[in-house]
């Protein structure tokens, strides 16, 4: 059974029903880096590799009022060493307000939810970063948060089977 009451005609009463608000978005920390300029800004034979890197972090602020710090975490390189055309690093964060979400829910929403509704905001820092940096706007493909949390899921369950064994 849930603890969210119900009408008697199944519908959850509107001062009841699961609510997510942002109450702050932020820059945490941010670094680019272009060791190679203006040698970099050259025009390159052949496009760079790229590698994108994400990560997500969630933290209670206020548990009372259902208030949680969700960290989204983007790198991203192009080229390598000698090559390096330009590094970027970003934690862009969110405090959110959670309210009548059951408890199996809330990592879900923390973890998929929460990182969705921010990652808008960090891509455009990072396109707007590169292209005034000289470089071609890197525009950062959307992420599909549900597989990395359910990949993130089966790596603390797997975790947790070694430990135990």
């Amino acid at each position: 059974m849930s603890d969210i009451d119900q009408a008697p005609n199944g519908a959850i009463p509107a001062a009841q029903a699961p609510t997510i608000n942002i109450l702050a978005q932020y820059i945490k920390d941010f670094s680019f880096e272009s060791p190679n300029a203006p040698a970099a800004l050259r025009n390159q034979g052949k496009a760079p590799g790229i590698n994108i890197g994400v990560n997500v972090g969630a933290n209670p602020v206020n548990a009372e009022e259902g208030d949680y710090d969700i960290k989204l975490s983007l790198t991203a390189n192009a080229g390598e060493g000698k090559d390096m055309l330009f590094h970027v690093e970003l934690e862009y964060g969110g405090v959110f307000r959670l309210q009548h979400f059951p408890q199996e829910h809330l990592l879900p929403v923390l973890f998929i939810e929460c990182p969705r509704l921010l990652f808008p905001f960090a891509r455009q820092i990072v396109a707007d970063v590169t292209r005034n940096a000289g470089f071609p706007p890197l525009m950062i493909d959307p992420i599909d948060f549900a597989a990395l949390f359910a990949q993130r899921m089966a790596e603390e369950r797997a975790k947790a089977q070694v430990q135990s064994a």
